[in-house]
């Protein structure tokens, strides 16, 4: 394929990408259904080329930044309050899905070896980041639920990756050892964590320094590509030092950024992650050409691997059922014997947390990934898609029924301390009281009264709105109704003032964007 027609192909991708998302938003559908579904669609459209996707470069390109999102977002203290729920689904959940798989795929076709069935366990056994994310952003959950499943998406993969290539050495060499896979996955697991940490205490000094926000704004997206190529270059999880990377780069942002690069960096990073996001489901889709063609036809697939790859699907999902409500039970019994503290998460929850393991681009892409001459590759293949259109079709679709039927409250105990409302108060009062101190000269004398007074009347407000949050919400609503459309007034006005050539392009921007913020700001108050 020539290269500017690989460019057309990417910014048609890119078109049909806002198609189908808008399609999906009219229909109701989860995003990533309907990128999956349009992209298979695609793939068979009379004329279009082969995608042929390189799984190693789906793996750099897209994994890094969106393992990278993943850890920017996510909740640093409950990760550490729930490591070991998180560490028992990264890993044990992982191991023991990879056995099960094994095993009944031995089972089903004895000729094939150990190894071979160990391989395709170890491709469908991590649920993925992406898919996950996709799922969990259409969805409410607790907190604690929604930090499991993010938690397990980002460190997952590290197992996943670890068991597949023992599997495949062992298909070429004839041997296999679990212990050995463990204490590599250990060793791995920490020597990233060590890079991970090197590289963000680098970018934290780094970015201090730098002091131009397009400059900074650029080095932390470079950020999550640099320390997963240096960890892989180092032969330990570059998986682990992402993840590493950006959750010390996202303890550290609040105090290295300024609000203007914060605005900034966030709006370009946001779009990037929903391209490539939704790139990834698109890709997935029209990979499923060369899996069809690969097994001679859509007739001859379904006939001769149909059952099979359907009752890997079932115990795929079978055994993470079995592992979640088993470690929920151990969970129950330890507590009533007065060993832990951590509650279970009862039926419900348990439901919810075996019922949301999607898999897709890592079990894609480690697919592909297979020598063209590993035992069974055709079938691993066929089946790893099976799982991918299976996870994402049905248990994306129904997440939100399972989660309403669920009917899962909040615990005590995953609540934080202060509102959202009340934490506006501490901060009003905070800065209450710095503008107290510097109202007044070094006479004594009050040299700054109104700001004092905006401030003691801001202060007793928020203070007073705190107390009696459900009384002011329809007030505060209708409030910012008002200011909303005072906003729109005033864009029409500045728009007619320099379409008339009455005022300069930068006024526009300056005013525009005075009026951006207050729009923001009256948007956020609503919400």
């Amino acid at each position: 394929m020539e290269p500017t027609q690989l460019f057309e192909l990417v910014i048609a991708m890119f078109l049909a990408i806002i198609a189908l998302h808008y399609a999906a938003h009219r229909l109701g559908l989860p995003p990533s259904v309907a990128l999956l579904a349009g992209g298979a669609l695609l793939a068979f459209v009379p004329g279009l080329p082969a995608i042929s996707v390189d799984p190693g470069l789906v793996l750099v390109i897209f994994l890094p930044p969106l393992l990278m999102d993943g850890a920017w977002a996510i909740a640093l203290v409950r990760l550490r309050r729930h490591m070991i729920g998180i560490a028992s689904l990264a890993v044990g959940a992982v191991f023991f899905t990879c056995a099960v798989v094994a095993i009944v795929t031995h089972l089903l076709f004895p000729s094939l070896p150990w190894a071979a069935c160990a391989a395709l366990g170890a491709i469908v056994s991590p649920p993925d980041a992406v898919s996950a994310r996709a799922v969990l952003e259409r969805v409410r959950l607790p907190r604690r639920l929604q930090i499991l499943l993010e938690g397990e998406s980002l460190l997952n993969d590290a197992s996943g990756l670890v068991l597949f290539r023992f599997a495949v050495a062992a298909a070429a060499t004839g041997a296999f050892s679990a212990g050995e896979a463990v204490g590599n996955l250990f060793v791995l697991a920490l020597g990233g964590a060590v890079v991970g940490v090197v590289v963000g205490t680098a970018w934290v000094k780094f970015v201090r320094r730098l002091g131009d926000e397009y400059l900074i704004i650029a080095a932390t997206v470079l950020l999550a590509w640099i320390s997963y190529l240096l960890g892989e270059l180092l032969h330990v999880s570059g998986v682990i030092a992402t993840v590493t990377t950006g959750l010390i780069a996202s303890w550290h942002q609040h105090t290295v950024f300024s609000a203007a690069t914060r605005m900034r960096g966030t709006s370009f990073w946001t779009v990037m992650i929903f391209l490539m996001e939704a790139s990834v489901f698109t890709l997935i889709g029209l990979s499923l050409r060369d899996v069809v063609e690969r097994g001679g036809g859509f007739a001859t697939l379904i006939a001769t691997m149909g059952l099979p790859m359907l009752a890997i699907l079932v115990t795929l999902v079978i055994a993470r059922f079995t592992w979640v409500f088993g470690s929920d039970l151990v969970i129950r019994l330890c507590a009533a014997l007065g060993f832990t503290r951590v509650r279970p998460l009862g039926v419900g929850g348990a439901t919810v947390l075996s019922w949301a393991g999607v898999r897709g681009v890592v079990t894609l892409a480690l697919a592909l990934s297979l020598p063209e001459e590993f035992p069974g590759r055709d079938f691993i293949l066929a089946t790893s898609f099976t799982v991918i259109l299976g996870t994402v079709l049905v248990q994306g679709t129904t997440l939100g029924r399972i989660i309403g039927w669920a009917r899962l409250v909040e615990p005590e105990t995953e609540r934080a301390r202060l509102t959202m409302s009340q934490a506006e108060a501490a901060m009003a009062q905070a800065q209450l009281g710095t503008v107290q101190d510097l109202a007044y000269d070094a006479d004594g004398n009050l040299i700054h009264p109104q700001l004092l007074e905006r401030y003691q009347r801001r202060a007793t407000a928020i203070v007073d709105y705190a107390a009696r949050t459900e009384h002011y919400i329809p007030v505060l609503h209708a409030h910012f109704d008002v200011v909303l459309e005072a906003v729109a007034t005033g864009r029409r006005e500045l728009i007619r003032l320099h379409r008339a050539g009455d005022i300069d392009d930068e006024t526009l921007q300056e005013l525009e964007r005075d009026l951006d913020l207050e729009e923001l700001s009256a948007i956020s108050a609503k919400a």
